[in-house]
Order: structure tokens, then sequence, then C-alpha cells
């Protein structure tokens, strides 16, 4: 059974406080054998790096939510350097544009994006991209840093930006918003894009997936967001639609983006 890789869980926010352990051990026992946990803003990236350390499972990014404009300092870019020197941070992330969210400071949010997609150039990290009614801006600033990888988390764009991702070498985010009947144009690109494109996201504690309306999403639901992928490909030659063929695929997919991931529990140290 090949692994199962959590792209984006935000496992360092406090409602799952007393809950790790128990999570993480049931993790093991459903192949969950990664989970990269991005930081949202600098005042909890050290609570973030110190839940990461001791867990094999568990590897940290650091970045600058574009929602959290207002809770941001500058200095916080050379933090996140000493930081990325200094720690094993494995991506830079969640970093993008929001241009959905009404009352927010565009002009900051560039400033913020453009200098963290050059802080991950210059430490040959990948990037975890938050993108919200913004990808032609955010496409303009990754064909400037060719060099550039990552994942667009929680893919909601069109099918014409998704060809423009793939071409530099991203892949997209798969999560709970697509295991519902009624998402069906975010469905349908499953049905134009190919296999290489995807990689497996939860995004807890937020976007349960279906089923769990209300729900704490957890990295657990993991292994229902996957059988809910595989079950989206009816389009596959029948040969093609074993879920262990699937998995196969997304999991070579992911350490595409993040070839340092040990799937054995056990980390590099020079991550």
């Amino acid at each position: 059974m090949p692994s199962l890789i959590d792209s984006h869980c935000h496992f360092d926010f406090s409602v799952f406080d007393g809950q790790r352990a128990t999570i993480l051990s049931r993790c093991k026992a459903y192949q969950i054998q990664a989970i990269i946990v991005p930081g949202v803003c600098a005042s909890g990236w050290q609570t973030l790096l110190s839940i990461c350390h001791d867990e094999p499972v568990l590897y940290p990014a650091l970045g600058l939510h574009p929602c959290f404009t207002h809770k941001h300092h500058i200095d916080d870019l050379k933090q996140l350097v000493r930081l990325c020197e200094q720690q094993g941070v494995c991506a830079i992330g969640e970093i993008g544009l929001d241009y959905f969210i009404k009352h927010t400071d565009r002009s900051m949010q560039h400033d913020y994006f453009a200098e963290q997609l050059d802080i991950a150039q210059q430490y040959q990290l990948p990037v975890l991209i938050h993108a919200r009614k913004s990808h032609h801006d955010i496409v303009q600033q990754l064909k400037q840093r060719p060099s550039l990888k990552g994942v667009i988390h929680a893919y909601s764009g069109s099918y014409e930006q998704a060809k423009e991702y793939l071409k530099m070498g991203f892949k997209l985010g798969f999560g709970g918003a697509y295991t519902y009947p009624k998402a069906t144009r975010l469905r349908s690109l499953l049905t134009k894009l190919p296999i290489e494109a995807w990689v497996l996201e939860t995004d807890a504690p937020d976007m349960s997936p279906i089923g769990h309306q209300g729900e704490t999403n957890t990295p657990l639901y993991l292994t229902e967001i996957a059988q809910a992928f595989a079950c989206l490909l009816a389009y596959l030659p029948e040969s093609q639609r074993d879920f262990t063929q699937i998995m196969t695929q997304i999991e070579k997919n992911t350490l595409a983006i993040f070839p340092f991931l040990k799937l054995n529990n056990s980390k590099q140290s020079n991550v």
C-alpha cells in the first residue's frame, strides 16, 4: 500500500491541543506517513516548529498568509530568513494572494508574497500557495521565478489557469471541497487534467469532506479524500482505476514537489 501524504494541514492550530498524539497514532494505522504543516503568522511559528520537532511525520512550513496582513510586520521576513537558515523548514507557506476577502490591502499582500517567493527561491524551498480570485497575478509572479515549484492549495481556478501552473511544474491541491457532488466545476477538472496534476490535502481543521459537515477536519479524513479522488477518476481506462495504483501516482506527484519526505518515518537531518 502506498503512503498517504497530507500536503496541507494546520496541525499546529489550538483545536488539536491534547489530541495530536492520538490522531498521529491513528494516522500511522491509515498509512498517513507525512503531514506538511504550514504557518500563517510569525507569532505562531515557534509553536509550529516545536510541535513538528519531535514528530517524524510532521514537516514544518513557514509563511505569512495573505488574509492576515494586518498581523504581519516587515521584520517577520527577516525572522523567516533566520529560521530558514537555522531550522528544518521544509517549505515556504502558506503564502499567496486573496482577492475574495474585501477590505484587504492588496499592495501589502503583493509585497509580502513577492518577498516570500524570493526567500523560497534563495533557499530552494517549495511553496504552498493560497490563491483566491488572484490566479493571473500569481502566475505572473511565478513566471518571474521559474525555478520555483510547489502546490496551489485548494485549487479553485479554471482549466486554462491549471494548465499554466502545470507547465511551471506546480501541482494542484485536492481536498474536502472536491468531495461534494454540488462542486461540479471543481470535479469536472479531474476529467480534463492528468492524474499527474494532483496532490491530496485536508486543510484541517477547515474544509471537512462530505459526511463530516460541521465537524473539525483532521488529517485522518485524508483517507476519505483519497477514496473520493479515486472514485472521480471513472474516465480512466479500467486497467488504471486500481486504488493502489492511483495512490502510488499521487505519492509520486507529492514527492516530486517534496523530495525530502521520508516515508519510513525517519526524517533527514538536513531538511
